[in-house]
């Protein structure tokens, strides 16, 4: 019980500071769960959030379900996904009260100016984390090359983009 506890104040730690998106908040996670608590290794981080990505949901959420189930199981699902959005309930309702009640005045309007670099460099971080693990070898470039080109040249929809790096990835690791 004490190391569910443990795992619902972690992901609300790293909940309250969840700005930017899922993307943003991967480096967090990653220092929480590999670095700081030793609870997965790095490669097992990445395994998690590739499956967090190809699944419905938000890639936060969904990884910390999958974290917390890999780790204790149902239970440890329901406490890690919980602990994620328990401070996010509670910033969202005083974040839309200050917000529809300062929306005009110049200091809100700044800080909402100085947060998008801070989310840039949060996103550019798991960008990097992620490529230093995942991006291993010659095959590992070119598949991740292929993707960036169909990302940024194509108007193909992610879901397809996902389906043909995993055929290119298959044929070239099994085929």
């Amino acid at each position: 019980m004490r190391a569910l506890i443990e795992l619902f104040f972690t992901f609300s730690k790293i909940g309250a500071f969840n700005f930017g998106g899922g993307y943003a908040i991967l480096p967090l996670i990653e220092k929480e769960m590999v670095i700081n608590n030793g609870w997965m290794t790095t490669h097992d981080f990445i395994d998690l959030v590739a499956l967090s990505q190809v699944t419905p949901g938000p890639i936060s959420i969904n990884s910390a379900t999958f974290i917390g189930y890999r780790l204790f199981g149902i239970s440890g699902a329901a406490y890690g996904t919980l602990g994620l959005i328990f401070p996010a309930f509670f910033i969202v309702i005083f974040a839309a009260t200050a917000i529809q009640k300062y929306r005009n005045s110049s200091w809100m309007n700044c800080a909402f100016l100085n947060l998008r670099p801070a989310v840039i460099g949060l996103i550019t971080s798991a960008t990097l984390s992620l490529g230093r693990t995942s991006i291993v070898d010659l095959r590992s470039v070119l598949i991740a090359g292929l993707t960036a080109v169909l990302v940024f040249k194509t108007k193909l929809h992610p879901v397809v983009i996902i389906l043909i790096s995993g055929a290119v990835g298959g044929v070239f690791y099994f085929g």
